[in-house]
């Protein structure tokens, strides 16, 4: 990582305490929870005036030009403090949007995200959606945050189109998720499109790999919230972090946080290095099977060694567990990448 790259993370994660409230509260997180739209229109605008929306757009195209590693940084701090913005579907999607959307995202006018899944084991996006004459049909499932979206960039046979949610022939019906956010099922019967050329593949990638990053900063926060909880709860006149059996388990979680992070790190270099085809999917499925696991794990053992209080709703751990719900099967689960990372393994190999 070079010193130019380990600045731009330092300033990126500096930045996240205009959004993240010192210590991390979760104030803003509980009051929009089970909501609609889900999160803070004002909050969005700010973050694209921060230059996070078009954070990888290059900079001819008016956005900040940085790599996946600086994206992954920024997104990981942003998870440890639960923000419910969509930022991570709409930057991945953002370098195949055209100019004039591309201008409302970069002013925080808009909000574009991704609609491919078709199946719950969907792994070639769009193979039920037909694009013709600038018409599109077809049904998309879990679509995240989509009651907050201004667009979708919808997967096609051949490639993506854009549909402005409000237009004729699309249909949104949106159902809770664990974490008080949403997902929508959009149902699309000719309604009116934009070609927005190939490279949906490519984005997905990057939002799979986002997410795994978010995951990571999902289970790092829950991990310091449980270690800062065994030293302050005392058992039998002493504080529970210092008998023998919970500080093997708190190691193991350890491992867990740290085997994940290099996965994310060394999957995120790997895009910035031009990693391309089936070695690219790899590293990004590779990072995703495992972020997804480790995160269940990690933040399933952050409840248990909280005891009863972990529980409850009220207590902020149990919210690291409910978004690791979520984001564990977002951009494809555990299973569908380990499924994934064999295939291309074996075609790299060849």
């Amino acid at each position: 990582m070079t010193p130019e790259t380990q600045e731009n993370i330092r300033m990126l994660r500096d930045s996240v305490a205009a959004v993240v409230p010192p210590g991390g509260g979760l104030q803003r997180v509980r009051r929009l929870r089970f909501g609609m739209p889900g999160f803070d229109r004002g909050v969005w605008r700010q973050m694209a005036e921060m230059g996070w929306t078009g954070l990888r757009v290059p900079e001819a195209a008016g956005g900040a030009g940085l790599g996946m590693v600086e994206a992954c940084a920024l997104v990981e701090a942003l998870a440890g403090g639960l923000v419910p913005e969509p930022l991570a579907a709409c930057m991945a999607v953002a370098p195949l949007l055209p100019g004039d959307v591309l201008g409302r995202v970069l002013e925080g006018h808009a909000v574009v995200v991704p609609a491919w899944q078709e199946r719950a084991d969907a792994v070639e996006p769009g193979a039920d959606t037909v694009a013709r004459g600038g018409r599109v049909t077809g049904l998309k499932l879990f679509v995240p945050m989509a009651a907050g979206a201004d667009l979708f960039l919808v997967a096609v046979q051949d490639g993506a189109v854009l549909v402005e949610v409000g237009a004729a022939g699309v249909a949104v019906e949106c159902a809770g998720t664990q974490d008080g956010g949403h997902v929508g099922t959009v149902r699309l019967d000719g309604a009116a499109c934009r070609d927005a050329g190939p490279g949906m593949q490519a984005a997905l990638d990057d939002a799979a790999l986002l997410t795994a990053a978010a995951l990571l900063g999902v289970m790092e926060r829950a991990f310091a919230m449980t270690l800062e909880f065994m030293r302050t709860r005392t058992q039998f006149g002493r504080a529970i972090g210092s008998f023998q059996a919970l500080q093997h388990r708190a190691a193991d979680l350890q491992v867990q946080v740290a085997l994940t992070r290099a996965s994310v790190e060394s999957a995120a270099a790997a895009l910035d290095a031009g990693a391309h085809g089936p070695a690219r999917q790899a590293a990004v499925s590779r990072a995703k099977a495992r972020a997804a696991e480790a995160g269940m794990h990690v933040t399933r053992e952050a409840i248990q060694l909280h005891g009863g209080v972990g529980y409850t709703d009220e207590y902020d751990v149990g919210l690291f567990l409910r978004r690791a719900m979520v984001l564990s099967n977002q951009f494809g689960s555990a299973r569908l990448h380990r499924a994934r990372f064999a295939a291309t393994s074996l075609e790299t190999d060849e």
